[in-house]
C-alpha cells in the first residue's frame, strides 16, 4: 500500500492483531543502537492512546549487555502470559544497580524497544517485529553524538558487543517490516514487499532528526 498512513492507522492495525502473550499484543522495535527506536516507539505509543513502552535498557546491565532474556521473561512475559500485571526493576546505569519496581499492566498492545528486542528467544511471543533500517555505522555515529564524550568508553565496548550479538542472533531477517525515517515521518516497508518497493509513509509531528 502506497501513500501516507497516519500513526493512528498503524496503531489500529496493531490492535487488530491476535494477542501473542496472554491478552497482550507484544510489538518489538529493534535496530542498532542510535537508530531511533525509542522515538518511534514513543510516537507509536502515543497513537495507541498511551500504550506501555518497555525499554530493554531497563533489563540489561553493564555486565549483561545482552544476557537479559531470563529477567525479561520472569518479570514481564510470564505475568503477561497469565493476564497479570508485570513488576519490573529498572536498571540505573549511573548507580549501577536496579531501582524501585515499576508496574506494567497487560494492555492490549505493549511496545518492547531496544537492541535485540527481536531475538530468537522472544519471537514466539511477538505479535509484530519492526526493524529500524539505519546502517550500524550511521546509527552508532548518531548515538555517540547524542551521548557525548563522557560515554566514549561505553560505546567503544558496545559496538563490538552489538556486532557479535547480531552475528549470532540477527533480528532484521525476521522483521515483519522495516522502518525508515524520512522528512514526512516514517516509511514502513513490509519485508515481503521490500524488493518491489511497496512502502507506506507514516507521518508524525516530531522532527525526524530528533532521535534517541
Amino acid at each position: 500500500m502506497n501513500g501516507h498512513t497516519p500513526l493512528p492507522q498503524l496503531a489500529a492495525e496493531l490492535r487488530a492483531l491476535e494477542a501473542s502473550c496472554g491478552p497482550v499484543r507484544l510489538v518489538a522495535v529493534d535496530g542498532h543502537a542510535g537508530s531511533g527506536k525509542s522515538t518511534f516507539a514513543d510516537q507509536l505509543a502515543e497513537a495507541l492512546g498511551g500504550a506501555p513502552v518497555l525499554h530493554l535498557d531497563d533489563f540489561a546491565t553493564h555486565d549483561e549487555l545482552f544476557a537479559w532474556t531470563d529477567r525479561l521473561r520472569r518479570q514481564v512475559l510470564e505475568p503477561f502470559s497469565r493476564g497479570q500485571t508485570a513488576h519490573c526493576t529498572p536498571y540505573d546505569w549511573q548507580l549501577r544497580r536496579f531501582g524501585p519496581a515499576r508496574t506494567v499492566r497487560p494492555a492490549p498492545v505493549v511496545l518492547l524497544e531496544g537492541v535485540g528486542a527481536g531475538r530468537r528467544a522472544l519471537r514466539t511471543e511477538l505479535a509484530r517485529l519492526y526493524w529500524m533500517d539505519l546502517p550500524s555505522t550511521d546509527a552508532w555515529r548518531r548515538g555517540r553524538r547524542r551521548d557525548g564524550a563522557e560515554q566514549r568508553a561505553f560505546w567503544d565496548g558496545w559496538e563490538p558487543a552489538e556486532r557479535r550479538h547480531f552475528a549470532e542472533d540477527p533480528s532484521r531477517p525476521f522483521a515483519d517490516a522495516l522502518v525508515r525515517q524520512c522528512p514526512e515521518g516514517y516509511m514502513v516497508l513490509p519485508m515481503t514487499s521490500e524488493a518491489s518497493g511497496d512502502t507506506r509513509v507514516v507521518t508524525h509531528r516530531e522532527d525526524p532528526s530528533a532521535v534517541r
